[in-house]
């Protein structure tokens, strides 16, 4: 190994951590190590390369507690409860973030979050603890997003969105400007939100409205 370039591991072997390990590799921060994950039926296995190491308990067996982790689980949800069992071990967490992400200087960026390919994050902005920016999503001046929100392939937010704790905004929904997003809430594939869309929702259409409570 690299003695300059620190290790990390992905917790997640399905779709989503696989799109992690592959911008960890492009990012060239890190050198990613393997993956964690709570099927024991692909432990030993490879996934892109990448060894399977085990679930949660490999993080002492294994001697995993020195590398910080990234969560590659799609899920808000899932991903939510896991990171609250690493923090309970003491883990630390790293951030995967594409090269050729155009993310304005003054954003900020909590620790876990992952930004894919293609996305654009511009000035003002802030991101939460452990959230996904998708490929090609825009998130535009002044956006505020919460923690472990996944804002979708090729979504658009307008200035002053805010997006709350757990929602997900869907596969090229747009968000006018200045609408906030309540928490859990779930946005449409598609859907253009021009208001605001109260907490643990689902929200379609367009205009996108509330069809039933989560």
């Amino acid at each position: 190994m690299n003695n300059h370039v620190p290790g990390i591991i992905v917790y997640g072997a399905g779709g989503h951590g696989k799109v992690v390990a592959e911008v960890l590799e492009r990012q060239a921060k890190y050198m990613l190590l393997g993956f964690l994950d709570d099927n024991p039926g692909i432990w030993g296995k490879e996934v892109s390369g990448y060894k399977i190491f085990g679930g949660i308990e490999c993080y002492s067996e294994q001697g995993l507690a020195r590398y910080p982790f990234i969560v590659g689980i799609g899920d808000n949800q899932a991903r939510e409860q896991l990171v609250a069992k690493l923090e309970t071990l003491g883990c630390h967490f790293g951030r995967a973030i594409h090269p050729s992400a155009q993310i304005a200087r003054d954003v900020q960026l909590a620790q876990g979050v992952m930004v894919m390919a293609n996305v654009v994050i511009n000035p003002g902005s802030s991101i939460g603890n452990h959230t996904i920016i998708n490929t090609s999503a825009i998130v535009e001046h002044d956006g505020v997003i919460g923690n472990f929100v996944h804002i979708s392939p090729a979504a658009a937010l307008g200035g002053n969105v805010t997006v709350q704790e757990g929602a997900h905004v869907g596969i090229g929904a747009i968000i006018l400007p200045g609408v906030k997003i309540g928490a859990y809430s779930v946005i449409g594939a598609g859907a253009v939100v021009t208001e605001d869309i109260p907490e643990r929702v689902v929200a379609m259409g367009v205009p996108a409205k509330p069809i039933r409570k989560l």
